[in-house]
């Protein structure tokens, strides 16, 4: 009997969250990913033109905390849908040579611009503003960079506070999450 509750048990973590997808490079794949030239200012421009944030998911092969985001976080069907409707967003590949131009002009391969961004985890999520400074990189010009992997909450909350623009606000994020959290669970 031990032995059943066990088993069963165990098929229902496991299907409470869903595999996430690898493609040949071992990187995860989502419908939402954008395949561009990797031109940070044409893509923040097209991420504008259809009224969008742009957002740069920066994730490495076999990172287990990229597939926790991906299976636990971003398959959550309304982290998915905020980020499908309101979100233009872009990889890069840690250790990637596919070249990669910054907001000011420099073109490197993904790897040096994950460095230049001082980028030392993943996955590492950077948010854009609408407009950047000429001669801004995308380190200095990110509203917002969010460092690992976090639950749906903070996730759904911090792709919020981005949209509402909360950066620009008095309530630091983490008061705003604790806030929204209190409320969310109510």
């Amino acid at each position: 009997m031990k032995r059943l509750l066990t088993f069963l048990a165990a098929a229902l973590m496991a299907s409470a969250s869903h595999a996430a997808e690898l493609g040949d490079d071992g990187l995860h794949i989502e419908p939402w990913f954008r395949d561009t030239f990797k031109d940070m200012s044409e893509d923040l421009a097209e991420a504008g033109a259809e009224g969008r944030r742009f957002m740069v998911i920066i994730e490495q092969r076999g990172c287990i905390y990229c597939t926790k985001m991906h299976e636990e976080v971003f398959s959550d069907p309304a982290v998915k849908q905020l980020i499908e409707e309101n979100f233009f967003v872009v990889r890069l590949n840690m250790f990637g040579d596919i070249e990669v131009t910054d907001f000011d002009g420099e073109a490197m391969a993904e790897k040096d611009m994950v460095k230049r961004w001082n980028a030392l985890f993943t996955p590492t999520i950077l948010f854009f503003p609408e407009e950047v400074e000429a001669g801004k990189t995308g380190a200095q010009a990110a509203v917002v960079t969010m460092p690992g992997a976090f639950g749906k909450w903070t996730t759904m909350n911090l792709l919020t506070w981005v949209l509402e623009k909360g950066y620009e606000g008095d309530e630091p994020f983490q008061k705003y999450h604790a806030r929204k959290f209190a409320e969310q669970q109510g």
